[in-house]
């Protein structure tokens, strides 16, 4: 069993080219005996976004904190505080912070089998 607090939990700068202004803190891990699933809490600086990418597992998303975009393709979908988002597996994405406040938003994946 692990309880502790997710901001006692060190940021790691998301170093991905096409990546800025984002870190993440990794605070549900195999390392903690997760066998199935990562939670990841991702904080992002206004103006900064994640790398545009696309891969074989779908993402689960909550906003925490804050408004921006998702952006697919052309096109860029808002959300704010309180939203949930789904990403399929292969679909390329993107998350932006277009405000004036930070953003932060809790990520749940598979992990790698």
């Amino acid at each position: 069993m692990k309880v502790t607090h997710y901001r006692e939990i060190p940021r790691d700068p998301v170093g991905e080219e096409g990546a800025s202004g984002i870190t993440v803190r990794r605070v549900i891990s195999e390392k903690d005996g997760a066998d199935n699933f990562s939670m990841r809490v991702f904080e992002v600086e206004p103006g900064g976004y994640s790398p545009y990418h696309n891969h074989p597992w779908e993402h689960e998303v909550f906003i925490l904190e804050g408004s921006g975009s998702l952006v697919q393709g052309e096109k860029e979908v808002p959300f704010s505080k309180g939203d949930v988002i789904f990403i399929p597996p292969g679909e390329a994405h993107q998350m932006k912070n277009s405000s004036e406040e930070p953003l932060e938003f809790i990520c749940l994946i598979p992990n790698p089998k």
